[in-house]
Parts: structure tokens; sequence; C-alpha cells
């Protein structure tokens, strides 16, 4: 067989259908948290811990990391570790109060901040398109939390939670933009996920939740569906396409949850509700593509970036 001859048709396919099923796994996240029968961020401690020792696994397969373990690196680690974990649990928490369209949205609203982060951290004014992008999100924002308003301050309440969590989200990502090139992705992500496991237990049973499920399914189709699936579909098709495809390929993520949300609990969108969602998922787009074409933007792990979501 000629090894520089084209793949076969069937194989074409397999990148694709990786994006997209990684984004329908994903998606049905905040799904799945509703169905849990433990609380809200106890569903994220059952995220992680199952997902834990398979991700271990995923980081043994990368061998010895590049450099030693320093106790600089090890704390980065760690508070890396803490922010994800306070972002699952602000977005968990946020789901149980919005819509889940609106929750899958705001929860990824991790790209736009990160692009203004580095307007700070790179001392410049944004582009024509990182404009674009600002003021389409903050047009939607303003939409979407508009309309919860209307509905009830719970539902406001669960926006702001999920645009917490997209703020959690992007200190997480900006603390360990530099740590990923010693340690390797799946080792950075296990490491990390095992520093977020105790924070997680810890707050549940702060606030009171139950932890110990009745049910499993709910929590066992979490762990595997978001953190193993979403996230090792994303990282193998993100090798095979550019940041737009990738970035428009995330607005099926607030859609599948829109649809889970109607057919599961009955919400509804209005039309105006449709053009606030659209014009944040535009945002996430332009900021996507604008933060993977800058020579000067910071380095952030695939692994990471492709998230619950995108987490």
């Amino acid at each position: 067989m000629n090894p520089s001859a084209p793949p076969a048709p069937r194989h074409r396919f397999l990148p694709l259908a990786a994006l997209l099923i990684g984004n329908a796994a994903l998606a049905l996240g905040p799904w799945l948290v509703r169905l849990a029968d433990t609380g809200p961020v106890s569903a994220g401690f059952w995220r992680l811990t199952l997902a834990l020792p398979f991700l271990l696994l995923l980081a043994r397969r990368e061998g010895p990391p590049a450099v030693p373990m320093t106790r600089a690196m090890m704390l980065t680690v760690i508070a890396g570790g803490v922010f994800f974990a306070l972002d699952l649990a602000a977005w968990h928490v946020g789901i149980g109060y919005t819509r889940l369209g609106n929750a899958a949205l705001f929860g990824n609203s991790g790209s736009v901040i990160l692009m203004i982060w580095g307007f700070i951290a790179w001392r410049r004014w944004p582009r024509p398109k990182e404009g674009l992008a600002i003021f389409a999100a903050l047009t939607g924002a303003a939409i979407l939390l508009g309309r919860s308003f209307e509905v009830s301050a719970q539902t406001l309440q669960g926006d702001l939670f999920c645009l917490l969590a997209g703020l959690f989200y992007a200190g997480y990502l900006i603390i360990l933009k530099d740590a990923r090139r010693g340690l390797g992705s799946w080792r950075l992500l296990s490491w990390a996920t095992a520093a977020g496991v105790p924070v997680l237990l810890a707050a549940a049973l702060l606030a009171g939740e139950p932890v110990w499920p009745q049910s499993w399914g709910p929590v066992v189709a979490l762990a595997f569906s978001s953190q193993l699936v979403g996230q090792g579909l994303l990282v193998y098709a993100m090798r095979h396409f550019t940041p737009l495809a990738i970035g428009l390929a995330l607005l099926s993520q607030p859609a599948i949850a829109a649809l889970a949300g109607w057919l599961a609990f009955g919400e509804t969108l209005g039309a105006i509700d449709v053009a606030g969602m659209l014009l944040l998922g535009m945002a996430l787009v332009i900021a996507r593509v604008a933060r993977e074409s800058t020579p000067a933007a910071p380095a952030v792990n695939p692994v990471l970036t492709s998230g619950r979501r995108d987490e």
C-alpha cells in the first residue's frame, strides 16, 4: 500500500464525526446535571472523580514529563485545578436556574474573556473583528439577561452563575497556559482534575447538598460524556480543522442544549431569545478565530480549551 496515497473515503469523515459527536456529548452535560439526584456541585464532583482513573491512564501513555515537577509548577497546577472546580461549581448551580441553551452559551464565554485578557496582557486596542466580537457578546448577553430578568429573578441568577463560571474557566486556562509545555496535555488535565476533586467535595458538603447518588446513571453518563468522550473526540478533531470550523461547530452545543431543554423541561425560545443567542454565539466564534490567529496570542492547550463545553 502506498503510504502517500490519500486516506480511504470513510477515514476522511472520522475527524468530522469526532467534531460533531464531541460537541454533542458536551452539549448534553447541562441536561445530565439536571437529571442527577445529587446536588449540582456534587454532580461536578462525580464528573471529575469517575473520569479521573481514565484520565490518569491516558496521561501514562504520554510518557515521562519533559521537565521535572517543581514546587512552583505543582502549586500552579493546584491553583488551576481549584479554578476548574470553581468553574464547574458555578456552572452547575447556574444550570439549575436558567435555560439549558443559556447555560451552554454563558458557560462557554471564556473565549471572549480570554480575548479581553489578551488586550490587557499585550497592551493594545482590539482589532476590528475583535471589537465586533465584544460588541456582539455584550449585545447578545444583554438580550439574554434581559429576557431572563423578565422570566424571574432566579433565571437571571442562573445566567450570572454561568457567566461567573466562564470567568473561572478563563482563569483556569490562563493559569495553566505555560505548564502544559513541560507536563503534557493529558497529564496536566488529569492532575488539575485531581486537584479539583476535593474542592468540589468540600463545596458540596458546605452547601449541604446530597453527595451520594441514589441513581448512578446520570452522574456516570456525565463523567463519560463530558469529561471523556467530549474531551477525547475534540482533542482528536482539533488537529484536522481550522479555528473557524471548530468555532462554528461549537455553536451546535447551545442548539442541542436548547433542544434538550425544550424536549425534557418545556423550555421555549422566542425570536428575541434566538437573536441574542446568535449574537453571543457569533462573538464566541470570532473570539476563538481571533485568539488562534493572533501571533502574539498566549499558547493555550487544545485539550483544555476543548473543555465541557468548548467545556
